[in-house]
């Protein structure tokens, strides 16, 4: 039984923690995620994901502020690991760290490496109107997300997905095809595979300038960037002098030669907008300042009741 070594942090890292935990090729010997958080407008002091999966299990566990933390590699040490394996931990790891086990580090990353290199690479690819997207199993160097490719494995972004439900079906991949590829490289039956340089592009992590919704781009585009910050960071314009966020919206066949920006159809349960290139977006589902979310019908009927054709969104 190879013993293993656990780093992660969200949602996405508990499906492959928890695969793993009930391998019985492997024993999780102990689980290293990021320290507690205060979260949201009470700042409530709140557990990762996958500390509360540790917990489950009664798995040790280690928090620390970042992995230079020499008392907690020492402890990591004494377990004696054979791999480490990490999964959207959030922390970049030293050297040693990454040389602490026999077989390294192993991360399991979303996309088709060596696209996509970075802290946001499911936002990037849906924002960017990637038809598919992917796991990638690869060793970790210094260099982020640079390292040799163990095995890969595709999955088509359809135009219903958002972040949320691409987050989901990647953390399942990404759990099987960890499954499938550990034993393998721990048995030596893999030939690493470096990734090309000259196809690398970057991916950071969303920044709130990012969120804003640009209506001069054309309404697919649009589409797209809602779809890419959905339902996290969540893409946003302004309305009456607040931020309207915006959850869902669709291009429709329909041309325009109004103003980018502008309200060029209200009714009790449409509302849409001119975009660029002469393109219309629908609204869907938004969340004005202030209240929850709300259908565009609901909307449009309550606190939108004053919205009319010609107004300016993004003003």
């Amino acid at each position: 039984m190879n013993k293993i070594i656990f780093m992660g942090t969200p949602n996405f890292s508990v499906n492959v923690l928890e695969g793993l935990i009930k391998d019985e090729k492997f024993e999780v010997v102990a689980v290293v995620t990021q320290p507690d958080r205060f979260v949201g407008r009470k700042k409530v002091l709140t557990e990762t994901p996958v500390k509360v999966k540790a917990k489950e299990y009664n798995i040790p566990i280690f928090q620390p502020e970042n992995m230079k933390d020499g008392s907690v590699i020492d402890e990591l040490k004494k377990l004696k690991a054979d791999v480490i394996i990490t999964a959207a931990f959030g922390q970049f790891l030293t050297e040693q760290v990454l040389n602490l086990t026999p077989f390294g580090v192993i991360n399991v990353h979303a996309s088709l490496l060596p696209k996509y290199r970075g802290g946001a690479p499911i936002h990037e690819a849906i924002i960017n109107g990637e038809k598919e997207t992917g796991i990638t199993i690869m060793k970790t160097v210094k260099k982020m997300d640079a390292g040799d490719i163990l095995s890969q494995r595709a999955i088509p972004i359809t135009s219903e997905d958002n972040v949320g439900t691409m987050f989901e079906k990647l953390s399942v991949l990404g759990k099987d095809l960890l499954l499938e590829t550990l034993p393998k490289y721990l048995a030596n039956e893999i030939t690493l595979i470096p990734q090309d340089e000259s196809k690398a592009t970057i991916a950071p992590n969303i920044k709130k300038e990012d969120e804003i919704i640009d209506f001069s781009k054309t309404a697919t585009e649009i589409n797209c960037k809602v779809r890419g910050m959905n339902p996290w960071p969540v893409a946003y314009t302004i309305w009456d002098n607040k931020r309207l966020k915006i959850y869902n919206a669709i291009a429709i066949s329909k041309k325009t030669t109004e103003e980018v920006g502008t309200v060029i159809k209200r009714t009790k349960k449409e509302l849409y907008i001119a975009c660029g290139n002469g393109t219309v977006l629908s609204l869907l589902e938004i969340q004005p300042a202030g209240k929850g979310k709300l259908t565009i019908q609901e909307f449009l009927n309550g606190s939108g009741q004053k919205v009319k054709l010609g107004d300016k969104l993004g003003e």
